[in-house]
């Protein structure tokens, strides 16, 4: 299937080809005649699958269809849950509007936001934001949301867990019952499915692939590693592996700082991006990470959300995620438009059992190793299982198996899925 025969507009077309696509992918074979016939959409898509100009393309071939209103109203609306992705979406529909006469700008907190007003008081007819801008402008008067047409939800289980539901369903009541409503998440969670219960009407439903996957092409590997020694290993592993691009994930503020400042003082180029970085410092590290200044990017869950890394070979789990679907998000930042790639985690014997959600979630053995030096010399305490347990999501709690603790003994013996 090619993209002339999806029905898009001849403009469109032209900035498809401009960038060098011929051939859509599957989520976008799957989403565009829908949103193109007016109905609304719940689908599920891995990040890298091409999402994004999967209703960007066909809401902008539905406005620049329509009546052209002079004075611009806002009349789509893409909610993203973080500011990266939200730059990212705005960047898609400005290359994809170039041969059209629409309109785009976007909001994001973090930064001054004088700039973000005079774009929306000139006219835009599509605006990216972030739930919290938003509100925020709303609030003050600076913008309207009585004539959005078309909403899109976008990484809409990412905003959940994030506790935008409120604010989703206050942007919500501010906006006409009658509207073409789009949802993209990259699992079909319960809480996803009710969500789209409650706003969305009749949807067609769109799976790219299937429940929770993760790309083919990606290896997964395990490191048993003691956790204070995690520092020396990550160095060890980036310098003898002379890897030129990681993206190193880290579940706090504290351990991703901890961790850039040892990087560097090894010799290895590393900057953090968190909650607590200004958006200026976010945007000039990730420009340093893709230009090659930067060897190491590390990230936390939420920062990372939305970066747009091309052909990234490397992704390293430092600290295992104790939500096991925030494994498949990480990782799928590697491994994509058919490129293979490496996601490495280094297993703490506090971490274990996040290791076997993520297997059982997957639904697939994580090839492990002990390695020499850097594994442990005792097993876990009972004390420190049950305090470990204790801290997990009540849903992660009757996920987890009952039985079988690897040994963190010996010295260096590959164990591949004999555990």
């Amino acid at each position: 299937m090619s993209f002339q025969s999806l029905g898009l507009s001849t403009s469109l077309l032209h900035a498809v080809n401009k960038k060098g696509y011929t051939i859509p992918s599957p989520i976008q074979e799957k989403a565009i005649p829908p949103i193109l016939a007016r109905k609304d959409v719940l689908a599920s898509a891995q990040t890298g699958t091409g999402k994004t100009a999967g209703f960007t393309l066909p809401l902008l071939h539905i406005l620049s269809e329509g009546t052209q209103i002079k004075r611009r109203p806002i009349r789509a609306l893409v909610l993203t849950p973080t500011r990266e992705l939200a730059a990212q979406v705005y960047e898609n529909v400005k290359e994809y509007s170039e041969f059209t006469n629409i309109q785009s700008t976007v909001i994001f907190g973090g930064v001054n936001q004088t700039p973000q007003v005079r774009a929306i008081r000139n006219g835009v007819d599509v605006l990216v934001a972030t739930p919290g801008r938003l509100l925020d402008l709303y609030n003050q008067k600076m913008l309207r949301l009585d004539e959005v047409e078309i909403l899109v939800l976008d990484e809409a289980d990412r905003m959940l867990d994030m506790g935008f539901l409120r604010d989703i369903k206050r942007i919500i009541s501010y906006m006409p019952s009658k509207r073409q409503n789009l949802l993209f998440s990259a699992t079909f969670s319960d809480d996803i499915r009710k969500l789209a219960n409650e706003f969305l009407t009749n949807p067609v439903v769109v799976e790219a692939t299937p429940k929770n996957t993760v790309a083919a092409m990606v290896e997964h590997k395990a490191y048993y590693v003691d956790k204070v020694k995690k520092q020396s290993f990550i160095t060890k592993l980036i310098s003898e592996g002379d890897w030129s691009q990681v993206l190193v994930f880290t579940r706090t503020k504290h351990a991703a700082n901890k961790l850039t400042e040892k990087l560097n003082k090894s010799g290895i180029t590393s900057l953090a991006i968190h909650g607590n970085k200004s958006q200026g410092a976010r945007t000039s590290a990730l420009a340093g990470f893709k230009n090659g200044t930067t060897r190491v990017l590390v990230a936390t869950d939420i920062a990372a959300r939305g970066l747009d890394i091309p052909l990234l070979p490397h992704v390293v789990n430092y600290e295992l995620p104790n939500v096991p679907e925030d494994y498949v998000h990480r990782i799928g930042r590697t491994g994509r438009a058919g490129a293979s790639g490496e996601a490495i985690s280094l297993v703490s014997h506090d971490e274990v059992t996040y290791l076997k959600d993520i297997e059982k979630l997957m639904k697939q053995k994580i090839d492990s190793e002990d390695v020499l030096g850097f594994d442990h010399s005792i097993k876990m305490e009972p004390a420190a299982q049950k305090k470990q347990q204790n801290q997990r999501r009540p849903d992660a709690r009757k996920a987890a198996p009952k039985t079988g603790k690897p040994s963190f003994g010996g010295g260096g013996n590959r164990r591949r899925n004999s555990r």
